[in-house]
């Protein structure tokens, strides 16, 4: 099965040599970790399993790989580059 998905060329696999290239920017990353630590915590004050779904963005940002992003051809690692300035010096 996984070589029907995972190979070279297809949707989930974006970069041979990286399959995994960080596609989640660090301004991306601190709001899906917050989010995540908050419905972890609200799952367990509440004591309900649906907690466990704070783990998604929560992985997400320690991974900075967003798998929901590839097909879309989403990156926000934009706003971790410097800016070049173009004027009189």
């Amino acid at each position: 099965m996984c070589a029907a998905f995972c190979a070279p060329g297809s949707i989930l696999w974006a970069n041979p040599v990286t399959p995994m290239k960080a596609n989640v920017g660090s301004y991306d990353a601190a709001v899906r970790f917050t989010v995540g630590c908050v419905v972890l915590g609200l799952g367990v004050h509440h004591e309900t399993w649906w907690g466990l779904v704070g783990l998604a963005p929560l992985l997400t940002a320690i991974a900075a790989f967003c798998p929901l992003y590839v097909p879309f051809h989403i990156d926000t690692t934009f706003t971790d580059r410097p800016h070049s300035h173009h004027g009189p010096e």
